[in-house]
């Protein structure tokens, strides 16, 4: 039977994409999921950290994975959440331009089943330290939802939640 092959775009510090993606797709025998990491090592609003999010790293990861032929090209991170939400309208139609596969982004997909729903009215729980968070915030207003709730770590590093849930 030929396999469905899933690319995915991981940030290079994240260690939750892969074991879940790979969970996920284990009633899929006919689903293979392949990953390529780009270097992303800090979450913040500085320049430093927003230009981990240029479309070069993007651009090479992707191309690893169109060598390997997949039928489906996914970034797996969340970084238009504050960046803004056009941010990965505009990737997903440069990597489909270029290799001429499709392409998505998880946050395209939390919004559309967010609009298919009809949910309007939402709570965000995330990772990251006040000032991402509030940008999400204003980001998810603008696009018309009201925020009921919200609640953050304060965590700017992948490997910070290692530390603080083992202790090490």
């Amino acid at each position: 039977m030929p396999r469905t092959r899933l690319g995915m775009l991981t940030p290079s510090s994240n260690t939750v994409v892969e074991p879940v993606t790979t969970d996920i797709i284990r009633a899929l025998p006919e689903v293979t999921a392949h990953f390529a990491r780009f270097t992303v090592t800090e979450i913040s609003l500085t320049q430093q950290a927003l230009d981990q999010f240029t479309p070069e790293p993007f651009m090479q990861a992707a191309q690893q994975l169109a060598d390997a032929r997949m039928h489906v090209i996914a970034w797996n991170g969340t970084s238009a959440a504050w960046k803004g939400f056009d941010q990965d309208d505009v990737l997903c139609g440069s990597i489909r331009e270029r290799f001429e596969v499709p392409a998505t982004a998880s946050m395209q997909a939390l919004n559309a089943i967010l609009d298919a729903t009809g949910a309007r009215r939402i709570a965000l729980v995330t990772p990251y330290i006040d000032a991402v968070q509030k940008q999400i915030v204003v980001n998810y207003v603008a696009a018309g939802y009201r925020i009921a709730a919200e609640r953050h770590l304060g965590i700017s590093e992948n490997e910070e939640h290692l530390f603080r849930r083992t202790g090490g």
